[in-house]
């Protein structure tokens, strides 16, 4: 009977998170479109925090519970799994290639790889992320924040160039109406991918503890899986919906996030153990960046085949991990 309530509330979660990654990219790229704010800019912003909420909600909420260890191998499994599985369900279940921007391929990319190199070389030598180096991390994080705040700066003076001396329309009403249509549904969207995402991850975990699978095998997989599935609804939605750089940017700005937020604020709070078991984890994670970024390169776009091979390279690491 228990069995059966799991399954139900798996399949409630999937419901809310599908419905929820719809509202939340229509709404967000809405949004963007009536600022003038770059696609990628949001993806990188808006819609990556608000899809990172869950690792940030698992992983600071152990730390308060003195379980700080699960930090680590939670932003492992989660920046894993948004490389391989996620953006290479979405550049496979795409019919055309996902485009990537030139900015992300110089620019964020190398960025999300250098600082997951950081991160690895701060838990190999002290086997702990020190509060010190927490600080060190939410530091780094402000000027990235500083640099995607001159990006948006920038694509709005752009797109208020390109617009000199078309002639204005007065929406009046309407647009507020609009406006505040589409941040109803971000917010809505939001709220149905956090809550969809915990039920999901509650209740696949029950069913991994009753069929007698190991905790970090369910951390690492199942855990890592259900926090970044609004990052999974959100890109293949907005892929499909023809937002390629919200599904890109999302990802890439997830990752960032997850290290230099979710780590660097857990280890504000208390030192966060690395446990030498994690080395392999962070360094699967560097590869998995290094290999997106050399598949960016050719034609600035990921297609079908390249998203299979991102998905092989997964379950190489699962059977790794098994």
């Amino acid at each position: 009977m228990e069995t059966v309530l799991q399954i139900f509330l798996l399949a409630t979660g999937f419901a809310m998170l599908i419905k929820g990654a719809d509202f939340f990219v229509d709404g967000s790229s809405g949004i963007a479109s009536k600022f003038g704010i770059p696609q990628l800019v949001v993806g990188l912003t808006i819609v990556a925090i608000g899809t990172s909420a869950p690792e940030a909600a698992v992983s600071i909420s152990a730390v308060l519970k003195g379980n700080a260890g699960i930090t680590i191998g939670n932003v492992a499994g989660s920046n894993i799994l948004n490389i391989f599985v996620i953006l290479g369900l979405t550049a496979f279940l795409t019919k055309k290639t996902v485009p990537v921007a030139p900015s992300t391929i110089k620019n964020e990319m190398p960025f999300m790889i250098v600082i997951t190199l950081i991160l690895l070389w701060m838990g190999y030598a002290g086997n702990e992320i020190a509060r010190l180096e927490g600080a060190g991390l939410w530091i780094v994080f402000l000027f990235y924040l500083f640099y995607l705040l001159k990006m948006a700066k920038k694509g709005a003076d752009k797109n208020a160039e390109d617009d000199k001396g078309k002639p204005s329309v007065r929406e009046g009403d309407q647009k507020e109406k609009n406006m505040a249509v589409l941040v109803l549904s971000t917010a809505i969207g939001l709220v149905l991918i956090v809550i969809g995402s915990s039920v999901t991850v509650d209740a696949a975990t029950e069913i991994a503890r009753i069929i007698g699978l190991s905790e970090r095998f369910i951390g690492l997989t199942i855990v890592a899986l259900g926090t970044s599935l609004p990052e999974l609804f959100t890109s293949v939605s907005a892929a499909r919906k023809g937002s390629a750089d919200i599904a890109i940017g999302n990802i890439v700005g997830s990752n960032i996030f997850n290290i230099l937020f979710v780590v660097g604020t857990s280890a504000l709070i208390t030192p966060v153990v690395f446990e030498s078991k994690f080395i392999v984890d962070f360094i699967v994670a560097v590869a998995a960046g290094v290999l997106l970024w050399i598949f960016s390169f050719n034609g600035r776009s990921l297609n079908r085949a390249e998203g299979g091979l991102l998905l092989l390279g997964y379950l190489g690491y699962f059977i790794y991990l098994l």
